[in-house]
């Protein structure tokens, strides 16, 4: 522990608070200047200044920290709550608020690298906004004429895809994007190569790639600015970045991922043979339906010929099939009429069934009662004196009731 001498001051002699603080903050920056800490980061703040503000924790205690946005600009690795660092800075002391905190300068994930950190972050913010999904991506054109290629013009995989091109498909025609595929500036020209290919028109086809290495070398294809210019393009792209182990987010945004470079090019570039045999695939097609389309025309035409060579067993044909049709037709309507007959028939007895006059015919008769022609049906109706109406079947009689019989 620093004693009185060693600060500076005698401990006994009052000082100001301003004097106190400023001595403690030389004490700790003079003896914590460089410092390695391990803890979780909490209360994470990024205010328009683009400075992080947090705090490191352990389960026993915590410190503030800042990460000034001059250095944590250069971070591959998004920072949040909750996750574990190990952070390299120097203590600092606030002096109008008489704290203490770490000014940090480099801080990577405990346990996982910052650019695999990094890679899963991104992955997972552009998933979500579905610039993977499977059904925003375009299928490629079968037989491209013109082809773009976004690479390093002087590295392997320029080389390997001309080369295949040329041996498979001397006819397409290539048009190199040149671009840096490593370094801090690979990912705006990358960037830029693939609006210019947009620009420039014509293309059928976009490659974007670059040979193998380290996940520090395929970077700039694991950057937001790559993913999303691939996105943004109105021209089909395949991604073709290092070996058939590697991949990266552009892989997972192109319309077509492609194992190596020479893979790409393979996929443009039908071969010879996959041509040919293509065309005998076609002309055998063309050649069933071309016959079947003449056997077709053939049997029509005879069938027409056998008009023009004797008329009249077309007409006799016609003639016949007529008199048949009229039969049928004469067979339909006479049944046809007979049922509406013995339909009507059973309708119009039915009817005279329920005539009330019909029972005249056989005898009957009825008695009506004068002057209100009151229909009897009793002789509670009617009294010694009354005058009735009898309606026979052929006229009527006017009666006077003489006597009622029980």
């Amino acid at each position: 522990m620093a004693n009185s001498s060693q600060l500076g001051f005698n401990l006994n002699t009052p000082i100001t608070v301003s004097e106190l603080t400023r001595r403690i903050k030389e004490t700790l920056e003079t003896g914590f200047a460089d410092v390695w800490v391990q803890g979780e980061i909490t209360g994470l703040r990024i205010p328009s200044s683009g400075h992080l503000y947090f705090s490191l924790k352990d389960k026993d205690a915590q410190i503030k920290a800042v990460f000034f946005r001059s250095g944590s600009r250069f971070l591959k690795f998004k920072p949040e709550d909750g996750l574990k660092v190990i952070l390299r800075g120097r203590i600092s002391l606030y002096e109008p608020r008489g704290e203490y905190q770490i000014i940090a300068e480099y801080m990577e994930p405990k346990g996982l690298g910052a650019l695999q950190l990094a890679f899963l972050q991104l992955r997972e913010k552009l998933e979500k906004e579905g610039l993977f999904a499977p059904e925003r991506k375009r299928a490629l054109p079968e037989y491209p004429k013109t082809v773009g290629v976004v690479t390093s013009p002087t590295g392997a995989a320029i080389r390997d895809i001309l080369k295949v091109l040329k041996r498979r498909a001397p006819g397409v025609h290539v048009i190199i994007a040149p671009a840096s595929v490593q370094g801090d500036s690979a990912p705006s020209e990358i960037a830029r190569a693939i609006a210019d290919l947009n620009e420039a028109g014509g293309l059928d086809v976009i490659i974007v790639g670059r040979g193998g290495g380290s996940m520090e070398d395929l970077a700039a294809f694991n950057s937001e600015t790559v993913a999303r210019a691939i996105h943004a393009s109105a021209i089909p792209v395949i991604s073709a970045v290092g070996h058939e182990v590697d991949f990266t987010i552009a892989d997972f945004v192109a319309d077509m991922r492609a194992p190596t470079p020479s893979a790409a090019a393979e996929i443009v570039a039908k071969s010879e043979e996959e041509v040919r045999e293509k065309v005998r695939d076609l002309r055998s097609r063309l050649t069933y339906y071309a016959s079947q389309l003449l056997r077709r025309t053939r049997n029509r035409l005879d069938s027409e010929m056998r008009v023009f060579v004797d008329p009249r067993r077309a007409i006799h044909e016609h003639l016949l099939r007529l008199d048949d049709k009229s039969g049928r037709l004469r067979m339909a309507m006479t049944y046809k009429l007979q049922g509406a007959k013995q339909r009507f028939e059973r309708c119009v007895a039915w009817l005279s069934a329920l005539e009330p006059l019909a029972p005249l015919t056989r005898g009957y008769s009825i008695a009506r009662r004068l002057p209100g022609l009151e229909v009897l049906t009793d002789t509670g109706q009617v009294a010694p004196g009354d005058m009735l109406r009898i309606r026979l079947k052929s006229g009527e009689l006017e009666c006077r009731v003489e006597k009622i019989l029980p």
